[in-house]
């Protein structure tokens, strides 16, 4: 089961606006090197404005490619912008063992099960089904 990696970042209400828009520039510096990460799955950044926080959120293959990102000098550059412009981050980033999902319908063989909820080797069982199905027809 894949890692969930949260970093949670906070600032005042009044600041939001800003970092809000810092958070969505900093994909053109983060995402080639990312990209390029072992065992990325999936990155999310998120933003949540009655709260004032910010998150980036993300799924990898193993700890160790989730903690990849604690010496991604990138990253850690554009943190001591935020923090320098009084943002908070929540220490620990914490990385979080799967322990279950949810595959919408569609990405489900019925053969696999009826519920919605599968573990991993069901969910690539069931897509690897799906597509050798739509191949031989």
């Amino acid at each position: 089961m894949p890692i969930i990696r949260v970093s949670i970042l906070r600032c005042k209400p009044d600041q939001f606006a800003e970092f809000k828009e810092m958070m969505a520039e900093s994909n053109t510096v983060l995402e080639p090197g990312i990209r390029r990460m072992r065992g990325i799955i999936h990155y999310y950044a998120g933003a949540d404005h009655a709260a004032s926080s910010l998150t980036n959120v993300s799924i990898w293959q193993t700890l160790a490619d989730a903690e990849q990102l604690d010496t991604f000098q990138p990253m850690l550059d554009l943190g001591k912008v935020f923090v320098a412009k009084g943002a908070t981050f929540e220490r620990p980033i914490t990385n979080y063992a799967s322990l279950w999902e949810i595959v919408p319908r569609a990405l489900q063989s019925s053969a696999t099960t009826k519920s919605s909820i599968l573990n991993r080797d069901e969910v690539n069982h069931s897509i690897a089904t799906t597509a050798s199905d739509s191949t031989e027809s």
